[in-house]
């Protein structure tokens, strides 16, 4: 299981100015700090893409010093692809090209496709609006891109508009139709976003996609924190060390994202752990007292199963976190 993180591509539909090549560095680096290994970037429509503002050549110059640490690619449309964006791709080393259609329309991908993969470039492939055709269809356009040489292939609920039961029709329908790795990208408007990706997870899927925060168009993506919280209660770990992302997220995102909607860090560790807010002055006093992160202590102390946890019993944590 995989967890893509596309902050840097569909986080950037939500901000009035594009992510600076500083910016983009920074989160690079602090996802690949927490373990995050598959990582979206560049203009949010994609290579190639007409959009003014940072280049697709800076954006790439930015991540070449993390290319070797992890798997960093950029969308692409095929009508904003051509042999430029081919040529750049290659002498940046780009990880992937992640090749995205409307779901009803697939065809125009098949020479980009071609064309890449020749130049020896991993193509993921996103067919987006899936809900427009039903399930048996979308399975017969996935067999299409497969055929045309796409490795992975991630339905796209664009709209949020999707439930689980219907995420799980639609993930199961293309497992059996394609030999290739299935993903699925959510969206919040209906609030399912996390839910529907443990339902790509329990229908067959091995890739899921989120962003800091839910940063995308519209009501936003699933967190990436947040899955990475949900999949560790669930004793489904991810191979994140998501207590340092959601330090990344207080100490560095949040403040390039002032405005940043979503569930702070502090209270996904609160429903992660099972702890009450009233009981926050305590931990943060002995955390900074006793030099241990706050967050694990609070996730610490709560394995004592005590409502209303006392100092003593803070310090009995940390000691134990210590060791």
């Amino acid at each position: 299981m995989e967890i893509l993180d596309c902050t840097l591509r569909d986080g950037g539909h939500a901000l009035k100015e594009p992510f600076s090549t500083d910016a983009a560095a920074t989160i690079i680096e602090g996802l690949l700090h927490s373990g995050v290994k598959v990582i979206e970037f560049g203009k949010p429509s994609g290579i190639g893409s007409p959009k003014k503002g940072v280049t697709d050549e800076a954006y790439l110059q930015a991540a070449l010093p993390y290319a070797g640490q992890g798997e960093l690619g950029m969308f692409c449309s095929p009508k904003f692809f051509g042999e430029k964006e081919l040529e750049i791709a290659c002498q940046y080393r780009l990880g992937f090209l992640r090749v995205g259609t409307n779901a009803p329309s697939v065809e125009p991908s098949e020479s980009v496709i071609t064309k890449a993969r020749k130049a020896g470039i991993k193509i993921r492939f996103s067919l987006m609006q899936a809900h427009l055709i039903p399930p048996r269809a979308l399975a017969e356009n996935a067999r299409k891109v497969a055929g045309y040489g796409a490795q992975s292939i991630t339905i796209m609920d664009s709209t949020g508009t999707m439930m689980p039961s219907q995420v799980k029709e639609y993930v199961e329908a293309l497992v059996k139709a394609v030999d290739v790795p299935v993903g699925f990208h959510g969206h919040n408007n209906l609030g399912f976003s996390v839910a529907n990706a443990l339902a790509a997870l329990d229908s067959g899927a091995s890739s899921i996609d989120g962003a800091i925060g839910g940063l995308a168009r519209s009501a936003g993506n699933a967190p990436t924190e947040m899955l990475c919280a949900v999949l560790e209660k669930l004793g489904r770990p991810t191979g994140i060390d998501w207590y340092r992302l959601l330090d990344f997220i207080d100490q560095k995102f949040s403040a390039m994202i002032p405005d940043l909607k979503g569930i702070p860090p502090i209270d996904i560790i609160f429903g992660y752990a099972g702890f009450h807010s009233r009981n926050l002055a305590t931990a943060q006093t002995v955390a900074r007292s006793e030099g241990v992160n706050l967050y694990r202590l609070i996730v610490e102390v709560s394995r004592y199963g005590e409502p209303n946890p006392d100092e003593a019993l803070f310090k009995k944590a940390a000691h134990a976190l210590k060791q």
